[in-house]
């Protein structure tokens, strides 16, 4: 679809044709100011820029905005794109326009690492200014709604990059405020970027029934009308059609037909009071068939974003079923305008409006609140993502009260969201009076009841892989920030240590604090210490670190390993502390411990001389290991090595578990390897033929002796045939 270039006098118009008074003056100065800066300036299409902030000033309009978000929206790319500095915004227009301007605009001149880093930085300037200013983020949804709607003259890698951080992170904010046409629109227009054969599909699905459907809106509209509006005044009807992303997610994502999307038909019936809306759902029941479990009442209990109204799905008299929504004038408004009603119909003015206003924007602040707990920029842009997305479940305290949660939130995500004191003293929840595990997911509609106790030594590092919003998680890596410094010492070095092998990345003590210094202040970490313990208690992830310590690695080795004779007479052992293993004739060499057999302190080993990376260490009855090494192609790249006397290393072993296929026999096993504090890598199972499976669990252990244990003790387990080394 091209959309007409905007011009001043269009913008002229809808300010005549509002309901609002603008100050035409503020107005009329942004635009010539604007104009004049972009002058010489062109769009990618060849269009004059000025025709981009005249655009959003005029979406900004739409949405019933007031005059300094206009003014505002003409001037959103003046400080960024041109020699018109912030100071003469303020001195020209004044601290409010100035203030909205500065937070629309990027911090593109600020080099920052990557571009996660430079996006997240953006973000968090912008959440800044929204906490406070709203109209903020109002103004950088205009102007990203005019991008998307002339997306095509992008590069095609920019338009995906584009419409991906839509979907991610503009979208799920314009959902939590409220604004549904803006989500929609830039839902669907994402959406054709990311994935244009199913929007085709389904535009072209919408198109072929056009005539159907809105012959069918317009015969229930009418039903309904007569029926309701004699015993109800002043009742008023409108049909929709769900969006075309709404509709593909039901489709793509849930694996439905369009004929099995009961809601892709709407009829709105809008009234005066909350008790007018009780009564027309009444009527709507009396008239037609509801399908089971498809009411949500959503005026007892408002969204987040505080939209309230009765949905009810009902099959009609032609087999078709469509979805009723009944409302108010005021919960309409809220529903199509979200925040922006508040400026386009002067809601909110009261004492009690002023406190609903203000609950709507708690996310913001809560969200930066957290986000001051996390070490790392990006954490920011998952916690919109995992904490904005659209879909809800709504569940109760023992008390009634309601809590809202992103689905798939579990259990620990309900405590933590009660009070923080609750999530670190869990033991255990109750869903309806029944006692679930730790992981459980909870659904919309159950009462959820936390179980505590004052002796409970804090969360577990592991609910850190279970919790599923960014407050309980940050909420938990507070708690083991302040109470355990120590162990996340010890635990953050020992999960450095395993990356490091895992990844053969070999470093001396001193090499490796020396980069860990380096890198400490961008993480917020002061010292070395401090690096380790953010990773222990999960503040900094090792992945984003790996690089810069697999590049000192690699620049310190670059010269290729000398290889020695392999003498008659054994020369001076040397003992590798990294690997606990000596490589006999051979100092300071690098040592790698060979993963197709993974040979453990106790196992006879052999070690062969690679090119460039040192000595990689086998079992000696690998079956990568000639069993005559004098018939060896290179016979002289094999080498005596032995363990070191005491080995404090930890190395990686496969179990192979045969056993009776039967309920609850890998929750037995894992249970079994948790009870011996084991660090369990991976754990597969699969199904035999004879009635029996196969189980092999990758787990982390320090020598044969350990495993033997293992071994006799996974042994016992009821069913369990045989465990072995593959």
């Amino acid at each position: 679809m091209a959309w007409p270039l905007k011009t001043f006098d269009d913008l002229l118009s809808l300010i005549r044709a509002s309901e609002r008074e603008y100050n035409l003056d503020v107005i009329t100065r942004a635009y010539w100011l604007a104009e004049s800066s972009h002058r010489d300036q062109k769009r990618l299409s060849g269009s004059p820029y000025i025709s981009h902030p005249v655009a959003v000033a005029c979406i900004l309009v739409e949405l019933g905005m007031d005059s300094e978000s206009v003014a505002a929206g003409l001037l959103h790319d003046v400080v960024e794109d041109t020699p018109i500095s912030l100071d003469q915004i303020k001195k020209d227009f004044g601290a409010e326009i100035a203030g909205l301007t500065d937070g629309v605009t990027k911090l593109g001149r600020i080099p920052y690492s990557s571009r996660e880093v430079q996006q997240a930085e953006n973000l968090r300037k912008m959440l800044i200014a929204m906490s406070e200013d709203i109209r903020v983020i109002i103004v950088k949804l205009a102007d990203r709604l005019h991008n998307m709607r002339t997306i095509e003259f992008m590069p095609p890698q920019k338009q995906r990059d584009k419409a991906l951080e839509n979907m991610e992170v503009y979208a799920p904010i314009a959902h939590r405020l409220g604004i549904r046409a803006m989500k929609e629109e830039l839902e669907d227009l994402s959406l054709r970027i990311l994935d244009p054969m199913a929007y085709q599909e389904i535009e072209s699905g919408l198109e072929l029934r056009s005539g159907e459907r809105t012959k069918f809106i317009e015969s229930t509209k009418k039903k309904i009308f007569e029926r309701v509006s004699t015993i109800i005044p002043n009742v008023y009807l409108e049909g929709r059609v769900k969006s075309i992303n709404g509709i593909y997610r039901k489709m793509f994502v849930q694996g439905k037909t369009m004929d099995e999307i009961y809601d892709i038909y709407a009829v709105r019936v809008i009234v005066d009071t909350v008790n007018d809306c009780y009564n027309v759902l009444g009527v709507i029941h009396d008239m037609f068939r509801p399908i089971p479990n498809r009411f949500k009442d959503y005026i007892s209990t408002p969204k987040p974003n505080m939209y309230q109204s009765l949905h009810t799905t009902v099959i009609g008299s032609e087999g078709i079923p469509f979805e009723v929504q009944i409302r108010t004038w005021e919960m309409h408004h809220t529903a199509e305008y979200g925040i922006a009603a508040h400026w386009k119909y002067k809601l909110g003015l009261s004492a009690k409006g002023q406190d609903q206003f203000e609950k709507r924007l708690s996310w913001i602040r809560q969200m930066l609140d957290n986000e001051k707990d996390s070490e790392d920029a990006t954490d920011l842009v998952r916690m919109i993502k995992s904490d904005l997305v659209p879909e809800e479940v709504f569940v109760f305290t023992p008390r009634g009260d309601v809590i809202s949660l992103p689905a798939g939130a579990t259990v620990i995500d309900f405590a933590y969201a009660i009070h923080s004191a609750v999530g670190n003293r869990m033991t255990g929840a109750k869903v309806d009076k029944r006692i679930v595990p730790i992981d459980y997911r909870v659904k919309t509609g159950e009462i959820i009841e936390v179980l505590t106790s004052k002796e409970a030594h804090g969360p577990s590092r592991d609910w850190l892989k279970i919790v599923q919003t960014s407050e309980a998680r940050n909420k938990i890596r507070t708690w083991f920030k302040h109470e355990r410094r120590d162990e996340n010492i010890a635990e953050g070095k020992s999960e450095l240590d395993r990356e490091l092998r895992r990844n053969n990345i070999v470093l001396s003590e001193e090499e490796l604090a020396n980069v860990l210094e380096k890198i400490g202040p961008r993480h917020n970490c002061h010292s070395v210490e401090d690096v380790y313990a953010a990773i222990g208690y999960g503040g900094v992830q090792i992945w984003k670190i790996l690089p810069k310590l697999r590049e000192t690695s690699q620049k310190e080795r670059q010269a290729s390993v000398p290889v020695a004779p392999v003498a008659e007479k054994p020369q001076r052992p040397v003992s590798h502390a990294n690997a606990g293993i000596i490589v006999e004739g051979m100092d300071n060499c690098l040592i790698k411990i060979s993963r197709c057999c993974n040979p453990l302190p106790g196992d006879e080993i052999i070690g062969f001389i690679t090119r460039g990376f040192g000595v990689s260490v086998h079992k000696r009855s690998c079956s990568n290991v000639p069993r005559d090494l004098t018939e060896a192609v290179e016979p002289e790249r094999w080498v005596r090595v032995h363990w070191a006397g005491e080995v404090k290393e930890e190395f990686k072993s496969t179990l192979e578990i045969t056993a009776e296929d039967r309920s609850g026999l890998l929750v037995d096993i894992t249970q079994q390897l948790f009870n011996m504090h084991l660090f369990i890598h991976s754990l597969n199972s699969r199904e035999l033929k004879d009635s029996k499976a196969v189980i092999s669990a990758t787990i982390t252990i320090n020598g044969l002796d350990q495993l033997r244990n293992i071994i006799d003790r996974l042994s016992k387990i009821k069913g369990v045939l045989t465990v072995r080394r593959p």
